[in-house]
């Protein structure tokens, strides 16, 4: 019924959860379009903050390199990096870009300036609260036109980033308690025939949640070990951005 890669890492996810509140968190970069060939942005880092101060910062595990800004237009974004977050508040992310920074004008490439990006990273307010078990993309939307700047008639330029930041959720999940916990079962989000989420319950609580699922209506089954008897939850409703929740679910012997 589960193919085994899938099932393990539904497994690790699944320990985590039931431990711990968390969300995950994918930054992604767009552009608003600019008059030029090229605007190639150097990125180096990108750090969530959780906290309200400077030790809640964490560094996601980005696809560093160089992006052309001007490939990314009219609905199109690129994946920066992820992380897995405690639930809660995000109240800032952190660009710091490398020194690989260009513009490309009437077919001329120049250098960009960007001095305060590369020191110390440039401080963007998010202020999003992130509900367990639910994927988020916090989109980076990068305005080309107003980033550059360019420094009186040398022919020089500056990269003055104006970056508007953008939350959105990507995904549902289905919660709720086990009982009795010495069930100890398997829970499965099942669509027709596909199996869509894995987990199990919690042993000291009987607690479950399966994340990370698409929105649609699902068949929850819940397949204790010998001595119990299965459950299975019908049309079960799951929405973006939100967090079914089953209440108790009682096996029997």
């Amino acid at each position: 019924m589960i193919v085994g890669l899938a099932f393990s890492v539904f497994l690790f996810f699944s320990c985590n959860n039931a431990t711990e509140a968390t969300s995950f968190l994918e930054v992604r970069l767009t552009d608003a379009p600019g008059d030029y060939d090229e605007v190639n942005i150097d990125i180096a880092d990108v750090q969530v903050n959780s906290g309200s101060d400077e030790g809640g910062w964490k560094s996601l595990e980005v696809n560093k390199g160089v992006y052309d800004l001007l490939k990314l237009t009219n609905g199109i974004d690129t994946l920066l990096g992820k992380i897995e977050l405690p639930a809660g508040r995000v109240s800032q992310v952190r660009l710091v870009l490398g020194t690989n920074n260009s513009l490309k004008v009437n077919g001329q490439s120049v250098l960009l300036s960007t001095p305060s990006a590369q020191q110390s990273g440039l401080k963007l307010q998010v202020n999003a609260d992130l509900v367990e078990g639910i994927t988020y993309k916090l989109l980076l939307d990068f305005d080309a036109a107003r980033s550059v700047v360019k420094a009186g008639a040398s022919g020089k330029y500056n990269l003055k980033p104006v970056i508007r930041t953008i939350v959105e959720a990507q995904s549902g999940a289905i919660k709720g308690i086990v009982s009795p916990v010495e069930a100890s079962p398997a829970i499965y989000a099942i669509i027709g025939s596909d199996t869509l989420g894995t987990t199990f319950a919690d042993e000291a609580t009987g607690k479950f949640l399966i994340d990370g699922l698409h929105a649609g209506t699902y068949k929850v089954t819940v397949e204790p070990k010998a001595g119990f008897r299965a459950a299975v939850k019908e049309t079960v409703s799951v929405t973006i951005g939100n967090v079914t929740d089953l209440g108790t679910v009682n096996i029997l012997r």
